[in-house]
């Protein structure tokens, strides 16, 4: 299946603690947004570990399972790179 994860993390060790585990799973192409093709087992995983690096009372998590035939029609409009791995959030 094809997923995308986004969040809203306002601590950088937590953020940095979720982008690690998510970069295991997926690939970065936003700054806050992961997407790629996950078996059903590595889906529970990733999915597994993202409460234990966020704080569930202050943090949000979305996670977006594509069917088939929405992930080939998805569309970027825009520059469509991925984030380079240096490249950190910036907390406003």
């Amino acid at each position: 299946m094809q997923v995308v994860v986004c969040y809203d993390v306002s601590d950088d060790r937590r953020r940095s603690r979720l982008m690690k585990h998510l970069k295991a799973f997926l690939e970065h192409v936003q700054k806050s947004v992961f997407e790629g093709p996950l078996d059903g087992g590595r889906f529970e995983r990733m999915r597994r570990g993202i409460p234990g690096k966020i704080d569930m009372e202050k943090d949000a998590v979305r996670v977006y399972s594509l069917c088939r035939r929405c992930s080939p029609v998805t569309e970027v409009i825009g520059l469509g790179i991925t984030v380079d791995e240096e490249e950190k959030d910036v907390v406003v």
